[in-house]
């Protein structure tokens, strides 16, 4: 799906010359694979009011493997994965006949697709190669010695 909105123009072409209110975080493109929690135990009350186990569903494990799996993720703290299994249980609900709404609105918060990105200000950004060990060949770093001749 394309993103919405004109495409932001050249520095020197920009009518508006102030500097942005807010700056985009920029988040390496690889997948997360730091802690997160597992999805609980999940319950039903029975028309008598006993609560009776119910597994997820087949769609909601993987939409919670592909959600655990974002790179932003890297900026969660404890109560955004709160939200999270919260937003797990309405996918469910979701799954088995239940509104959209409430679904719709929480994955724009927890930034699943692109346009919510945006609207978040994250970007994706390569990451950058790993630094090579001192002494290495391509470290960048000219020797001395090479010039030391030159100069008497």
């Amino acid at each position: 799906m394309g993103v919405a909105g004109r495409k932001p123009k050249p520095e020197g072409q920009r009518r508006n010359r102030m500097p942005p209110t807010h700056d985009w975080t920029e988040i390496p493109n690889v997948p997360y694979q730091g802690e997160r929690p597992k999805l609980p135990t999940r319950y039903r009350s029975t028309e008598d009011g006993t609560p009776v186990r119910v597994s997820w569903p087949a769609r909601t494990k993987s939409w919670w493997e592909t959600l655990c799996q974002m790179p932003h993720c890297v900026l969660w703290t404890a109560s955004d994965w709160d939200f999270a299994v919260d937003t797990a249980e309405v996918h469910a609900r979701f799954v088995e006949g239940g509104s959209a709404t409430e679904l719709r609105i929480r994955e724009k918060l927890l930034g699943t697709t692109l346009d919510a990105r945006r609207d978040l200000r994250i970007r994706y950004v390569d990451p950058k190669p790993a630094a090579s060990p001192a002494g290495a060949a391509g470290a960048g770093v000219t020797k001395l010695d090479d010039y030391r001749s030159l100069y008497g």
